[in-house]
């Protein structure tokens, strides 16, 4: 007498599933990372080919101050917060910028309009050693 049990074949899911699951969810996971990272450096590219901050940028390479403070040469440092909109030649910012020199950090703040040309209401550096505020529209 023969035992002859009939096992019917598992199904792809049920044969597959304890990995499928997991490399699914990596994947989701890593897909949301990658169009979060996107997002990010897309804005913060935008942020860094706008006039003002360009044009602020260059105020604070050429301060005499600034330089002092800081040394140079003076750069850029991490992250850049804030917001700017425009909408062909119009629109506004206020953009917060780290910087940063041989001799120390700062943060750069940008406060403008656009009708045409970028008109600056404040602009000025923060220097984070000395705690002190330096004005880059006065004259």
């Amino acid at each position: 007498m023969q035992d002859n049990h009939y096992q019917p074949q598992k199904n792809w899911w049920d044969r597959n599933w304890k990995w499928f699951v997991p490399t699914g969810c990596l994947s989701f996971i890593v897909l949301v990372g990658l169009f979060i990272a996107s997002v990010f450096f897309g804005i913060t590219s935008m942020m860094k080919d706008s006039d003002a901050f360009k044009e602020s940028m260059l105020a604070v390479q050429n301060n005499k101050l600034v330089i002092e403070k800081l040394g140079s040469p003076i750069e850029s440092d991490g992250m850049i917060s804030g917001k700017i909109s425009t909408n062909n030649d119009s629109g506004n910012c206020d953009l917060q910028i780290p910087i940063k020199g041989p001799k120390g950090t700062g943060t750069l703040f940008v406060v403008a309009d656009k009708r045409g040309k970028w008109k600056y209401r404040e602009m000025s550096v923060y220097i984070k050693n000395t705690e002190e505020e330096i004005d880059l529209l006065q004259k």
